[in-house]
């Protein structure tokens, strides 16, 4: 049997086909960012997928250079992939319409299998807004389709006289048309979806922080230092949203008691191992005098560890409180400002 032919070390970034471009990211990422290939379709995956595989050996610089690159695209335009309507009309190129409206409709969001499952996902004072404009018959039509308690929070957010109104004729309402029903679903997509979509678009600074957050120190430094020197306004503006574990200094006592007791103690130890002495006081000020000694006995019972392994439990006891933030259970205040929080 032949033997297969050598690949080659790749090392200029401008030779790389899109997906090519997409595999070397998600390598880089590793194994953790799971959540990028969940957004992906099957196609997208099979493609992603036979392009790493055929990758061979990646050159450091080469994965430098196109992290910082794609960052740098990001930070110039705002927005990776451009608009939601020249997105649409991309699609609309090579797809059916009945393919596009249907991928359309998933980025649009909220989740929800139909446009009212949507509905029922979106903020109760968000969606009244947008009613108040609509005539009370339309609106009628809309909280008759959606769950009766999020129709009540909607109602109640409502002008009272125009509830009224729809209250009404909610009470007198025949069985609507199917193509009454389908131009309402066809406008609620077309001009409260999408929008809602676009206004809720997170900053592109915002998503790579959360992405340099998952870095080890060592590589988050090489990337930022790199950035800083082909654009030093996202690269501060990055650094301004990250969270590190240096900020759990601000948290309060009830949130340092919080998070604790969410984490397991043994990594606790290892976290606390490389913290500052001023994080490390307020963790221990926020223990039992008992539990305080246990855990410097513990600590001390370590020994030498390694980095790696500190920063991994560090970056563990991060991501706990940003679970625990989101919900609701303590508050963050993020790497920009103290009076600044994130939920």
């Amino acid at each position: 049997m032949a033997r297969a032919a050598k690949k080659a070390v790749v090392d200029d970034i401008t030779k790389l086909m899109g997906a090519e471009k997409a595999a070397i990211i998600l390598l880089a990422l590793g194994e953790e960012n799971h959540k990028l290939w969940e957004m992906m379709d099957d196609e997208e995956i099979k493609e992603v997928s036979q392009a790493m595989s055929n990758l061979g050996s990646v050159t450091a610089s080469a994965v430098e250079r196109l992290i910082v690159d794609f960052v740098g695209q990001m930070s110039s335009t705002g927005s990776l992939m451009g608009s939601f309507d020249a997105t649409q009309r991309l699609l609309n190129s090579f797809l059916p319409d009945d393919k596009v409206e249907s991928v359309m409709e998933e980025i649009r969001g909220p989740a929800g299998r139909t446009i009212w499952d949507k509905l029922g996902n979106v903020n109760e004072a968000v969606l009244a807004n947008y009613l108040k404009n609509e005539y009370p018959q339309t609106v009628a039509v809309v909280l008759s389709k959606v769950k009766a308690d999020h129709a009540a929070q909607v109602l109640s957010a409502l002008p009272e006289d125009f509830a009224l109104e729809v209250v009404m004729r909610m009470l007198r309402m025949e069985p609507v048309q199917r193509d009454i029903l389908a131009e309402i679903e066809s406008t609620l997509r077309r001009e409260f979806m999408s929008n809602l979509a676009r206004t809720n678009k997170r900053d592109s600074h915002e998503v790579m922080a959360d992405i340099f957050n998952n870095f080890d120190r060592q590589t988050e430094n090489r990337f930022l230092a790199s950035l800083e020197e082909q654009n030093r306004d996202a690269s501060e503006r990055i650094r301004s949203l990250m969270f590190v574990f240096e900020d759990l200094q601000k948290l309060d006592p009830g949130g340092v008691q919080t998070l604790m007791r969410a984490v397991d103690k043994e990594k606790l130890g290892l976290a606390m191992k490389g913290a500052s002495e001023a994080l490390r006081d307020l963790f221990f000020s926020n223990m039992s005098e008992r539990a305080a000694k246990i855990l410097r006995e513990d600590m001390e019972s370590m020994g030498p560890v390694r980095l790696k392994d500190v920063e991994g439990a560090q970056q563990e006891m991060v991501n706990t409180a940003k679970d625990l933030a989101a919900k609701g259970e303590i508050l963050l205040s993020d790497g920009g400002s103290d009076d600044e929080l994130i939920y």
